[in-house]
């Protein structure tokens, strides 16, 4: 079964076959500052399972570090992969998956990186909304 995913505004679409590896939640300072968030959700994805649909040359990368690419729509500035070219798989940002993938994250990767005002489910409790809080 494919899943599709896309940018915040529609101009990038892409399908994959499915995820190849674990998805994880990086804590790394590079991911923080990228997708300024306490961290970003990945999981790879290889060559031959991965397409892009529509918006191909609206994607525009950019070196984070010495031979890793992050891809980005241009237009929105959504994140959607990230690559070193010689590895066999993709690094896709989950969180732009338009279908619900079927797993669930399986690890934290550079924890030690972990911003400590982050109050998470595995950390502490905090709580929750289906919408905006009361009163807003």
């Amino acid at each position: 079964m494919a899943f599709r995913g896309s940018c915040l505004c529609g101009a990038v679409q892409y399908e994959i076959d499915g995820l190849d590896m674990p998805i994880g939640h990086c804590h790394c300072r590079t991911c923080r500052k990228a997708h300024a968030a306490a961290y970003t959700t990945t999981a790879g994805v290889m060559r031959e399972h991965f397409r892009w649909l529509t918006g191909e040359d609206k994607i525009t990368a950019y070196q984070s570090s010495p031979g890793k690419f992050r891809h980005f729509c241009s237009v929105c500035g959504s994140q959607l992969i990230a690559e070193r070219p010689a590895q066999p798989h993709v690094i896709l940002r989950v969180a732009t998956l338009d279908d619900d993938p079927g797993v669930r994250p399986a690890r934290h990767i550079w924890f030690e990186d972990e911003v400590k005002w982050l109050a998470d489910d595995f950390r502490h409790p905090a709580a929750r909304y289906a919408k905006w809080p009361p009163g807003r």
